[in-house]
């Protein structure tokens, strides 16, 4: 499997396109969500019991183009795949979420011509995210989930030494003075023409109007490397 996406990864590298600094994003956040932590925290209920795409975020940019609406008819033959590996766990028969994400992020990722479409962004999105295959990774390593807690260097060292990069794991923290905390969220994180990149390399030191940064609502953090992580299995 890892020769595999590299093998891919190579492939897509030839398709490369160029960005215009400094209004152009510089890094694609291939960000995945566990639903039951997910769904505890937005007191939902779901029967999923795989890493689901939260979104592909570029990292400059937050709702670029909001004369551009949404239509779902233009992803008609992509959504068999995006209600399995991309669905609203809130809102199941929607696509609200769908919707959500189109306005804030992928109107800004479409500033690339290879994403300049809602049919490039969202098939796109799907692509790197059955390319990563995230859950068979953490499979294969034994990192599955387990009312037992694992030591959160275990699961870092686990997604980083497979994909070669350093990625961004975050958990929910469920009080200031707890013993533990909740897996929650994996980014993993790409250059603009889709090869893996480390999430905290930047090629600008000036602040940014990081999708990262917009989401922190969503109560994920990042994880204390000294806290134990608890990995909770579908109830």
């Amino acid at each position: 499997m890892k020769l595999f996406l590299l093998h891919f990864l190579a492939a897509t590298a030839a398709s490369a396109f160029v960005m215009s600094p400094p209004h152009m994003w510089t890094k694609l956040i291939l960000t995945h969500h566990w639903p039951t932590t997910f769904c505890e925290m937005e007191h939902c209920k779901s029967t999923i019991d795989t890493w689901t795409l939260h979104g592909l975020w570029p990292d400059k940019g937050i709702e670029c183009n909001s004369s551009w609406h949404f239509n779902v008819s233009l992803i008609e033959d992509l959504i068999p795949d995006m209600e399995k590996s991309w669905p609203d766990l809130i809102s199941p028969e929607s696509p609200t979420f769908w919707k959500y994400e189109w306005h804030k992020h992928g109107t800004c990722a479409a500033k690339a011509e290879s994403l300049n479409s809602q049919h490039k962004y969202f098939s796109k999105a799907l692509e790197l995210y059955h390319k990563a295959d995230l859950e068979s990774v953490l499979n294969k390593f034994g990192i599955t989930p387990s009312k037992q807690y694992y030591p959160f260097a275990q699961i870092e060292k686990v997604i980083d030494s497979f994909y070669g990069i350093k990625s961004k794991i975050q958990c929910v923290h469920p009080s200031k003075n707890a013993d533990y905390q909740i897996l929650g969220q994996i980014e993993i994180c790409f250059t603009p023409d889709f090869s893996l990149m480390d999430c905290e390399r930047e090629s600008s030191k000036k602040p940014l109007n990081s999708s990262v940064k917009a989401e922190a609502k969503s109560g994920f953090s990042v994880c204390d490397p000294n806290v134990p992580v608890y990995y909770p299995p579908l109830v």
